[in-house]
């Protein structure tokens, strides 16, 4: 991807583990500045839905590897209405089971399933960049990976039991410590894989959302866009 140019929209990529706040963050800064929002997380889960669906073993990273061409994942970017669609069906809820949830770090480990997806993550921004504002993006490798020189960099965090408990409300779960051990498996997988590992770079500004409302963190993240923007 080229640098920010005058005449493109801006890219604010946004990072972190899961009950981060991401999500939240990502579409509330969309909102508030007219930009476009993509959840790569969710093209990861859409990727597992379908390996379960179709009983491909996404233990066996070759199988993984074989099948994952044939899946059409359709993202809406709308950020007051996001979609994920897969061969044509909508997979918004289906794609936040407990199954998915488990098997997802799994699918997105293999290499050929990362390759697909980026190159699918970078068009979508490449369009935003054209026809729209710009676009939040928001998921564990953005900075990194996916657009390592977007303008704002984000690396959002909060504390283990603040994270716990927010992903408890969000699958309403009152098991908050099996809530908090799911979180730390899945942090450790994802930090440790061998491709794209969840990682802060050197030049993403880290946030801890722990003692912030949403209303302040997305003020923080608008305000770093806003500076970006007007530097340009």
């Amino acid at each position: 991807m080229s640098a920010q140019g005058h005449d493109e929209g801006i890219v604010i990529a946004i990072d972190g583990p899961s009950g981060s706040g991401k999500s939240s963050t990502a579409k509330g800064v969309a909102r508030a500045r007219d930009l476009r929002y993509l959840d790569t997380g969710a093209m990861y889960r859409a990727m597992t839905w379908w390996m379960l669906e179709h009983q491909v073993d996404v233990d066996d990273a070759a199988a993984v590897a074989e099948a994952s061409s044939r899946p059409v994942i359709t993202m809406g970017t709308d950020p007051s209405a996001p979609t994920v669609h897969v061969d044509g069906h909508d997979v918004a809820q289906a794609i936040r089971t407990h199954e998915v949830t488990g098997n997802v770090s799994a699918v997105s480990a293999v290499p050929a399933v990362r390759e697909r997806l980026v190159a699918q993550q970078r068009e979508i921004i490449a369009e935003a960049r054209r026809e729209a504002a710009g676009i939040v993006v928001e998921g564990r490798d953005i900075t990194t990976v996916v657009a390592p020189d977007a303008p704002v960099k984000i690396f959002l965090t909060a504390s283990a039991d603040a994270r716990a408990h927010r992903r408890s409300r969000e699958v309403r779960s009152s098991d908050v410590a099996a809530t908090r051990e799911a979180l730390a498996r899945r942090d450790r997988l994802d930090s440790n894989r061998a491709v794209s590992p969840l990682t802060r770079t050197a030049d993403a500004m880290e946030l801890d959302s722990t003692g912030l409302s949403l209303d302040e963190v997305v003020a923080l993240v608008v305000k770093l866009a806003d500076e970006a923007g007007a530097a340009v």
